[in-house]
């Protein structure tokens, strides 16, 4: 990364807001290099591996040049392929969504006609397309070129290697004279400097040194999760590989803030670190990871610099890195002092493309793994408890309640009854805290999704003769408590001790998928078959209504003021 700030390249407040909005910190160094002389209107010759962060390089001063005002096609995107075309794509809206006006548009084979004549029509400022259907459309005449400003290739190399080399020069034949001309290449064989030597004026070279690193002593696997289920799968995984001590990596420091607040709230000791806190705090939480005060940090590349612990188990890549060398730094920080160390990566779609280029600046192999099951996770659970339970038997460290045994055993229960009521008993004492607080370390790391199973889970079957039973009441159990603190509404869910839930699910599910802060939730009173649930007065009612008709626990929700429902 760069010691500049993005302020220091002469951006528009329009883009630096956009960019403070995605949450990147420090521009890359082919960021900062390229940037300004692109500005400038400068051609640009920039030799940098894919990962390295180049698609901002060129598209943030593609954004800030195009004029809105004129509806016509200010920019050429070339890529060799349809996945980095529309990857190219969404990092220009993304990077454009405070210009207003500005459209973009990809092009590729396998794509309707119809779609990319209307957005053509309609004026798209900049075009993104592979070389094929660019010249499909140049011969169509559905394409004009006549108000081109920038034209860019991306990986060019790669575009030689496919055999575009025809269509790449009849398309730069066919470009405006007062034109900018930019190369972006891991490599420069000799078809692209000639390339480069007919199409550009002076250009201004960079070359950004690929990182490399021998880390045999570091086990690489990869999980490909969609998004929406990292989250559950990185609980899981904690739970299963039973990991204590680790720092999971984000992309901006948005998602630092998010999964932070999604990993305490879910009872796991998690706190963050990224460039926007003061430093008196960043280093706060430096010392309580350095001393095992938390279990997991959650980090983006700038902030965690500098961080030196020597028995890091695990690197989590919750996001993918934009610069390949942050890859190499980030899986370092584990496997020290001779320690074998861990690293597990999340991709989804068309990310593992951008993985396996930034795994060429490694000698490591990864690996894939499957993504573990809520079953999986119960049975691990299962099996602590157990041998737990073997250990103190086999041990005698516990008091005899030999009398209490008899009295049960004399009234006709089986021993086993016996055992399986205790068993019960002592989860249900772990349950049924107050204020969120759990009582059994084994019950506060629940890993399934708050609201939103994930997609490989099955749904709870229908059990037969269910369809004909007398319809539950909603809310059972008998009246609320009383007792409120000032300022809280109490919200009845119908969902109880009986569906093995506890405080630190309502956490999650209300600080998940009701988005409210954990600090705006109160005391936590579980009965068998419902739950009373304090919450800040202002998120009450809106908060019911979000919650009400998800699928919790195998059980469609309801959720209303108690006072609503206490008399039924």
């Amino acid at each position: 990364m760069s010691s500049q700030t993005f302020a220091e390249l002469g951006l528009s407040t329009e883009l630096l807001s956009a960019i403070s909005r995605i949450g990147y910190e420090a521009p890359s160094p082919i960021q900062a290099a390229a940037i300004p002389p692109l500005l400038e209107g400068r051609d640009v010759v920039g030799q940098s591996q894919t990962g390295s962060g180049k698609t901002a390089a060129f598209a943030v001063p593609a954004i800030q040049r195009v004029d809105t005002k004129v509806r016509q096609t200010q920019v050429l995107v070339l890529c060799p392929t349809r996945e980095l075309a529309v990857q190219v794509a969404e990092e220009v809206a993304r990077l454009g969504s405070g210009k207003q006006g500005l459209r973009e548009l990809p092009i590729y084979g396998g794509q309707s006609y119809e779609r990319q004549f209307r957005g053509l029509q309609q004026g798209a400022h900049i075009v993104i397309g592979t070389p094929g259907r660019i010249i499909d459309h140049l011969d169509r005449g559905t394409l004009k070129l006549d108000s081109i400003r920038t034209v860019i290739l991306d990986e060019a190399d790669r575009m030689l290697d496919m055999g575009f080399l025809e269509d790449i020069q009849r398309v730069l034949a066919q470009m405006p004279e007062e034109r900018q001309t930019v190369f972006f290449s891991a490599t420069m064989p000799k078809p692209i400097q000639t390339l480069i030597r007919t199409f550009t004026k002076d250009p201004v070279n960079i070359h950004i040194e690929a990182a490399t690193l021998d880390v045999p002593a570091i086990d690489q696997v990869y999980y490909e999760v969609h998004r929406r289920d990292k989250l559950d799968v990185l609980c899981r995984i904690i739970d299963l590989q039973d990991i204590k001590f680790g720092i999971v990596f984000c992309a901006t420091k948005i998602m630092v803030d998010e999964l932070s607040d999604h990993l305490m709230a879910r009872g796991y000791m998690a706190d963050k670190l990224h460039g926007d806190m003061p430093q008196a705090a960043r280093e706060r939480v430096m010392n309580k990871f350095r001393t095992h005060a938390i279990e997991f940090l959650v980090a983006t590349d700038v902030a965690a610099r500098g961080l030196d612990v020597d028995d890091i188990e695990v690197v989590f890549n919750y996001d993918l890195p934009n610069d390949g060398e942050d890859y190499v730094h980030r899986i370092g920080r584990t496997g020290r002092a001779g320690r074998a160390g861990r690293a597990i990566t999340f991709v989804g779609g068309r990310e593992i493309y951008k993985l396996q280029h930034i795994l060429r600046y490694t000698k490591g192999k990864i690996r894939r793994e499957r993504v573990p099951s809520l079953e999986e996770v119960e049975e691990k659970r299962a099996n602590v408890f157990f041998e737990t339970l073997r250990d103190r038997l086999e041990k005698g460290s516990f008091q005899r309640h030999d009398v209490l045994v008899d009295r049960l055993l004399d009234q006709g229960y089986s021993p086993t009854d016996i055992a399986s009521a205790l068993i019960d008993l002592l989860v249900g004492e772990g349950e049924e805290t107050s204020g969120g607080a759990k009582s059994s370390p084994a019950q506060s790391r629940k890993s399934e999704s708050a609201g939103q199973p994930l997609r490989e889970s099955a749904q709870p079957a229908r059990l037969p003769g269910e369809k004909g039973r007398a319809k539950e009441k909603p809310f059972q159990d008998g009246p609320a408590p009383v007792a409120r603190e000032r300022g809280m509404t109490r919200l009845a869910f119908n969902i109880g001790k009986k569906k093995g839930v506890g405080p630190g699910d309502f956490v999650g599910l209300i600080a998940g998928a009701g988005k409210v802060p954990p600090e705006a939730i109160g005391a936590i009173h579980i009965l068998p078959a419902k739950t009373f649930v304090d919450v800040a007065a202002k998120s009450a009612r809106s908060l019911a209504q979000k919650l009400t008709g998800l699928k919790f626990k195998g059980r469609m929700l309801k959720v209303a003021p108690a006072d609503e429902v206490s008399g039924e």
